[in-house]
């Protein structure tokens, strides 16, 4: 009999859209009302700022990212945790989310998310190695947009320590693209934003190296 895990991955790892899967599962009461699949239902009720995300809730945002993360997870080092922090990397968001200034924030998100995915994978399986990379993802997903804009919460040295740079460069990428109806200059943009983040990560490294 296959467990709730084994059935995740098999979506995960084999739908083109895993989307369909996720969006059918989301509404079963019986299962989506115990932890830990509560974590992943709170998403439908957790708001985003409208001029960001136009497809609305976390939830529909999460399934636009699980379905570019299928379309490059052959790219991946590691498809399993790359297509399970696609589906868990804005966790934190349901707890940090507030209106501040009549806007929708979602401060320290990728931190709180990092403790929320290790905590739902460890409910469902023992792989420690698959647990630690996929929270390890989670974690620093965030950082195309601190190195971006040269934000103090930026730390390319730390990240590089932890986890590929590429990689977070893959997440980041499907993330960018899962924002409703874009256009194609725009997804042009976003696509070259990642590019200049791979580049802007390894001046920040080589000059480190110099510096030592």
């Amino acid at each position: 009999m296959i467990n709730m895990f084994e059935e995740f991955e098999i979506h995960l790892m084999v739908d083109e859209k895993p989307s369909i899967y996720f969006n059918d599962f989301i509404n079963k009461q019986d299962i989506c009302g115990k932890y830990p699949y509560i974590l992943l239902r709170c998403l439908l009720n957790t708001p985003q700022s409208p001029e960001h995300h136009p497809e609305g809730n976390v939830w529909n945002h999460t399934m636009l990212v699980l379905d570019n993360a299928a379309k490059v997870k052959n790219l991946s080092e590691n498809p399993r945790a790359f297509m399970w922090s696609a589906l868990l990397h804005d966790l934190g968001k349901v707890t940090t989310t507030k209106v501040r200034k009549e806007k929708i924030t979602s401060y320290d998100h990728d931190k709180v998310g990092a403790e929320l995915s290790r905590e739902f994978l460890e409910t469902l399986t023992g792989d420690i190695q698959l647990i630690k990379l996929v929270a390890t993802l989670v974690r620093w997903h965030m950082q195309i947009l601190f190195v971006a804009k040269d934000l103090p919460f930026g730390d390319v040295k730390q990240m590089s320590q932890e986890i590929s740079i590429k990689e977070i460069a893959l997440l980041s990428q499907c993330d960018r693209l899962g924002r409703g109806e874009m256009s194609e200059d725009k997804i042009k943009e976003e696509k070259e934003n990642v590019k200049a983040f791979i580049r802007k990560c390894e001046e920040v490294l080589s000059f480190s190296k110099v510096s030592i």
